[in-house]
């Protein structure tokens, strides 16, 4: 079975605890992000850009980064006591109400299969 949100945080919690150092701070928890999307932005740029890794650079994985990204936004929310999968669902709630019409939308196929164009 997967883990949920709170499965994660409570497992990144007990890994983080373990340490006399416990969490950061929230500036640095902001410095680890910033650092953890440049990453991710170096990996999309040796993927799909013009710029190639270097020779000598070890080659970076998108899926890794990702990782890391979410590890440190999860560890960001234990420090800051936040429940993401509380704020999720906010944001979903948000997203359903505020955007439904931003975009265009897929036709359904009972529309599709009334097309009188075939």
């Amino acid at each position: 079975m997967a883990k949920t949100l709170p499965d994660w945080q409570n497992e990144i919690d007990a890994y983080i605890s373990q340490f006399k150092e416990g969490y950061f701070s929230p500036l640095s928890m902001v410095a680890r992000l910033a650092e953890e999307v440049g990453e991710i932005a170096r990996a999309v740029s040796h993927l799909y850009g013009e710029k190639p890794r270097k020779k000598d650079e070890r080659p970076s994985s998108l899926s890794e980064e990702l990782g890391d990204l979410l590890f440190v936004v999860i560890t960001f929310a234990n420090a800051e006591s936040i429940d993401l999968d509380q704020s999720l669902t906010k944001v979903m709630e948000k997203y359903r109400t505020r955007d439904k019409d931003r975009w265009t939308k897929w036709e359904s196929e009972a529309c599709s299969s009334n097309d009188d164009t075939i």
